[in-house]
């Protein structure tokens, strides 16, 4: 899936009543959730995980045995939940499969980035509200 398709489709389910949307292509998978968190922010709301992507040419060098979590669309990094809170992830960090990284805001819509193993952070390839392509490196695991 192109870019500017995947902007089309997440402006598209954030604009429709849907309430949730799942696709898969190509080995990736894309899930997004409208919806009210606890704290009564729409803020919550979009989540993604991505099980596989491509690796670009000029993506940094991960280690052999790293696992790269990639972003699934563009937009802007967020390494927290909310400005001043604490990191989700820090590197060194133990995570398990499906504990939210970060957050990638595209478009007014917060998706979360979730693992999609267990393992430890070995490194952040972003920093905070820095802008991001789609399939460029966030995380590495191992």
């Amino acid at each position: 899936m192109e870019t500017e398709e995947l902007k089309q489709l997440i402006h598209a389910v954030s604009s429709s009543k849907l309430q949730e949307f799942q696709y898969e292509e190509s080995g990736i998978k894309i899930a997004m959730k409208k919806g009210i968190s606890s704290s009564g922010k729409a803020a919550d709301a979009g989540k993604i995980t991505v099980e596989t992507s491509e690796i670009s040419e000029n993506d940094p060098k991960p280690d052999t045995e790293e696992h790269v979590v990639r972003s699934p669309l563009v937009g802007t990094f967020y390494a927290a939940p909310e400005e001043g809170a604490s990191p989700y992830v820090q590197a060194g960090d133990a995570v398990k499969k499906g504990q939210t990284l970060a957050i990638v805001e595209a478009m007014k819509l917060m998706n979360e980035i979730e693992c999609d193993q267990d393992g430890f952070i070995t490194n952040i390839y972003v920093k905070n509200g820095e802008n991001v392509e789609y399939g460029q490196p966030l995380f590495g695991i191992r």
